[in-house]
């Protein structure tokens, strides 16, 4: 039995066993770790099965072979005079990282064809965890460095992922706090020919925003399960937002639509978050038609505004917490900070640019909001054997386009 069948075959919780007795079997390992991520990604922590000897601690994430392997993500082969050579892989379902796999082998079986050979067993493990997650809770106790609140339980659960990628683009998102919940809302979908993103402010600390921002992602995941275009996702949310709260929970708001076979791109601005363009070395704040938040008043008419991306253009959304007026406000008294912690993160690759940007503007002397959500969006052009272009023109935002 391959070791790709023994994961398919192995009960949930019993993943790291399975794959520890194949690996012995088939690459005469003498020890296997599983180390996740945790939720504030400061520490890759071992997951400990039924039959785990005692074995790899926790590490941080910015420091050793692992945390180096966590943030390349390439494989690492380290060999020493002992009886063993360490093999570290990632362990990454379409660009969300989950961990890296920590491999001892005999000096002679630690060639880079099993090194190839073990990161494709490393990407296979990487699926049955995301299958096994839904079975267990294994996996998320241990990514855990303390407790969750309830709100941030609600979170966690709620949302998606910290990461998409395809051919055509990266996408990536970082937020704090991790283990509360600052009531951020992020969701995609993605197809042959789309991307479909939303992004939305904090609705506050505690239970009563999560139960908010739950709502306003099921009704926006509602509507686009539906067909329905922007201007219908953001018209239902609405509704469901202000028939429930009468105005008094507002959510702001940014959906997009992503042409993955030209770039163009549509985008809603329900008093959204604030959006940035990287182009070459200019970032800029792009400053879309504001529109009102989602669940503010009754029966609001939305409209679509174009822009234009070209390859290798970035856009990054700041979200912040409740304690910014949805309109303007505090939310421009932070474009300084902003400017200055994207052109600090400007030369990091999409992944590691939202945690640069929170930590720069922790570090900045004024007062930042106590929830940020940052999200990452590298447009590298179609995909491989795609049709189309990017359309010509300098990228700005066009005139809102009429509601259907």
């Amino acid at each position: 039995m391959t070791v790709e069948s023994a994961l398919r075959g192995a009960a949930p919780h019993l993943l790291l066993d399975s794959l520890r007795t194949s690996l012995a079997q088939q690459y005469a390992a003498s020890c296997s770790d599983l180390l996740l991520i945790d939720y504030g990604f400061t520490s890759l922590r071992p997951v400990r099965p039924v039959q785990a000897p005692a074995g790899v601690r926790h590490v941080p994430v910015d420091t050793g072979p692992a945390g180096r392997v966590f943030r390349t993500q390439q494989p690492y082969l380290f060999r020493d005079d002992g009886p063993t050579a360490t093999v570290c892989l990632p362990v990454t379902v379409r660009g969300d990282r989950l961990g890296v796999l920590v491999v001892l082998l005999p000096p002679d079986r630690a060639t880079p064809g099993t090194v190839e050979s073990l990161g494709r067993v490393a990407e296979t493990l990487g699926h049955a965890l995301r299958v096994a997650d839904r079975h267990t809770d294994l996996y998320r106790s241990t990514r855990r460095t303390r407790a969750l609140t309830v709100a941030g339980e609600m979170q966690w659960d709620t949302l998606p992922g910290r990461s998409c990628t395809g051919p055509a683009f990266d996408l990536h998102a970082y937020w704090e706090p991790a283990y509360t919940s600052g009531g951020h809302l992020l969701d995609w979908s993605v197809t042959e020919d789309e991307l479909l993103l939303v992004v939305a402010d904090g609705a506050g600390p505690g239970t009563p925003a999560a139960l908010v921002s739950t709502l306003a992602l099921n009704a926006i995941r509602n509507a686009r399960r539906a067909g329905l275009d922007l201007v219908g996702q953001a018209s239902l949310t609405d509704q469901a937002l202000y028939g429930q709260y009468r105005g008094k929970s507002p959510l702001a708001a940014l959906l997009l639509r992503l042409d993955l076979a030209t770039g163009g791109t549509e985008a809603v601005d329900a008093g959204s978050p604030t959006l940035w363009r990287t182009r070459g070395t200019t970032t800029e704040r792009i400053e879309l038609d504001r529109q009102l938040p989602l669940g503010m008043f009754e029966d609001t008419v939305y409209a679509t505004q174009r822009l234009r991306l070209l390859p290798g253009d970035r856009l990054v959304f700041v979200a912040c917490d409740p304690g910014d007026p949805p309109h303007g406000g505090e939310n421009e008294a932070l474009d300084g900070p902003v400017a200055r912690a994207l052109a600090r993160t400007a030369r990091l690759n999409c992944a590691d640019a939202p945690r640069a940007v929170v930590r720069a503007l922790r570090e900045t002397p004024r007062d930042v909001p106590d929830a940020v959500l940052v999200v990452c969006l590298d447009w590298h052009g179609p995909g491989a054997g795609r049709s189309g272009a990017a359309p010509e023109g300098d990228g700005g935002p066009l005139p809102p386009s009429p509601s259907p």
